[in-house]
């Protein structure tokens, strides 16, 4: 057993995240009734671009811990709790979610009672088809149904793991990473579907006449990529009593940068794949969705995501040298949360305003509001735990690790 001491908790962090996130909520509560219908829109697409950004965080990372217990990888063990409690907050995003099931007729054109304004531009056809052809899956009630699934899926998968590891740290019995090997291989299908409907759901049904089979694997992709940016992140910051920070070597954050730059080129290949298929096929559902933003008031931002998403930190991240460096690495993590915002924000808020990008103020504070709780309850279910699963049987390996 390595000698760490259980986590207490960081002075002032927890109530500061906690308070942030309640202020935040607030204040977007209020420009949504304050702002007549224009800023209840507003408000429910900032709140939307939130809430998928923080939970895809939060899933990406449960992913991973079931990926690297599939996979039986050994190098990671002293990361895996750090990821671990950033899975174990996904009960927060059921009750969060709320906040988007207020706002349906302001997000989504098939919501009974929707704004009017969400039904712009749909042509008699159109409507006949969203009201007879997809209403058998683009209904109220089954909506509900299926983010009890997701959640449900989520929550128990993540549940099982964090408990299984936490036990360890006071028993030691090997059994319990059997437990988690041979539960993580069957938890991954589930998983996978249900980070991909849960895409459809709430950014591809914002335009329910455009399909896409890929922008499951998009979205999650761009959360994995997040997800090991906030890990690097706290690792990085992690140093100090309690904290595991001290034991992860320059070898650890070689292996972090290195998924950075896979996911960042994985995200890429994604995304063009997706464009490519659908601009060639030329299907009237398909093609306006990407014809609104390279043609209109969006093309900038999507040439500049292309440059600042991929191609940027593609070239910075194939440094190994900067991949030694956890500092440096922080940083370039800290860039890459920034531009997966802007990536989510140019895939919601179009369905708010066509004309182009602008700016409404409840874009931050549901990004404060979400984050800050999200964060607060990541901090209060790893007090009094162990930062580091330090009876696993491969600790000891993984503080050890090399390159190979």
């Amino acid at each position: 057993m390595i000698s760490v001491e259980r986590y207490t908790g960081t002075p002032k962090l927890m109530p500061l995240a906690g308070g942030l996130g309640i202020l935040g909520l607030v204040l977007t509560a209020v420009g949504a009734f304050i702002g007549g219908e224009e800023g209840a829109r507003a408000a429910s697409h900032s709140y939307l671009i939130a809430f998928v950004y923080w939970v895809g965080i939060s899933v990406a990372a449960l992913l991973m811990v079931a990926i690297f217990h599939t996979a039986k990888a050994k190098w990671m063990t002293v990361l895996r709790r750090a990821m671990e409690t950033m899975a174990i907050s996904v009960p927060i995003f059921a009750l969060l979610f709320v906040g988007v099931a207020l706002g349906l007729k302001h997000l989504y054109p098939w919501v009974p009672g929707a704004d009017a304004r969400l039904l712009e531009g749909f042509n008699e056809v159109e409507l006949e088809h969203l009201s007879h052809k997809q209403h058998g899956y683009l209904n109220v009630p089954f909506f509900a149904v299926r983010q009890l699934i997701y959640f449900g899926v989520w929550t128990f998968v993540s549940h099982r793991l964090h408990s299984w590891s936490t036990r360890q740290d006071e028993v030691g019995e090997l059994a319990l990473t059997v437990k988690a090997r041979m539960f993580s291989p069957g938890s991954l299908p589930f998983l996978a579907l249900t980070i991909t409907f849960a895409a459809f759901d709430w950014m591809m049904s914002l335009t329910p006449l455009w399909q896409s089979t890929i922008f499951g694997v998009y979205y999650f992709a761009g959360s994995f990529l997040a997800a090991f940016c906030v890990l690097t992140i706290v690792t990085v910051n992690a140093q100090g009593k309690d904290l595991y920070g001290n034991l992860v070597t320059p070898a650890h954050f070689h292996n972090l940068g290195k998924l950075m730059l896979a996911f960042t080129a994985f995200w890429a290949y994604i995304g063009f794949s997706q464009f490519m298929l659908i601009w060639i096929a030329n299907i009237p559902e398909e093609a306006p969705w990407y014809n609104l933003r390279i043609f209109g008031g969006w093309r900038n931002m999507s040439i500049a995501i292309f440059f600042l998403h991929f191609l940027l930190p593609f070239g910075i991240l194939l440094s190994r040298n900067l991949k030694l460096q956890p500092r440096k690495l922080a940083v370039v993590a800290v860039y890459l949360l920034v531009i997966h915002a802007v990536d989510l924000y140019w895939l919601i808020w179009p369905a708010f305003n066509q004309s182009g990008p602008s700016f409404h103020w409840t874009l931050i504070t549901a990004f404060v509001g979400v984050g800050g709780t999200s964060v607060a309850f990541a901090l209060y279910r790893i007090r009094g735990k162990y930062t580091v699963p330090v009876k696993d049987p491969y600790i000891s390996e993984s503080l050890r690790y090399v390159q190979p």
